[in-house]
């Protein structure tokens, strides 16, 4: 599962409402989605693309939508995800199969009780006092 999907369903869209969501993503016809949604998806590929061609128009167009705190909102959660992306590029790494938060829904939350907490690591065990080695014991 790529990060956008386990974002959508850590969100809570279910399996047929996240890939309908992610068809019309990935379409590049974003005609069905809110004026302001549509500007912010400009604006990502733009930032993906081209960095280096966002100016002050692109920042007063998500402004007229979104007021300047959710713009940096959206600037901020864009970089971080470009960011993670090229990061996860280089260094190879796999991406997730399944939905890592799963369990952690609100709605599964409730119905799970805590497990209680360890005081070792697992699987180890304190050390014996061992009365072979040297040293002063009481």
């Amino acid at each position: 599962m790529g990060h956008c999907e386990m974002l959508l369903a850590v969100a809570g869209l279910d399996k047929s409402a996240l890939e309908e969501r992610t068809r019309r993503l990935a379409s590049g016809d974003w005609s069905s989605f809110a004026p302001g949604d549509r500007a912010a998806f400009r604006f990502a590929r733009k930032q993906s693309v081209e960095p280096w061609s966002i100016g002050a128009d692109d920042m007063h167009r998500l402004i007229d939508h979104f007021g300047p705190e959710r713009t940096l909102d959206i600037l901020f959660w864009a970089c971080r995800c470009h960011y993670m992306t090229r990061v996860a590029d280089a260094f190879q790494i796999s991406l997730e199969r399944e939905n890592v938060f799963r369990d952690n829904l609100p709605d599964k939350k409730a119905d799970k009780k805590p497990e209680p907490k360890k005081t070792e690591t697992a699987g180890e065990k304190p050390a014996a006092p061992d009365s072979k080695k040297g040293g002063s014991q009481p």
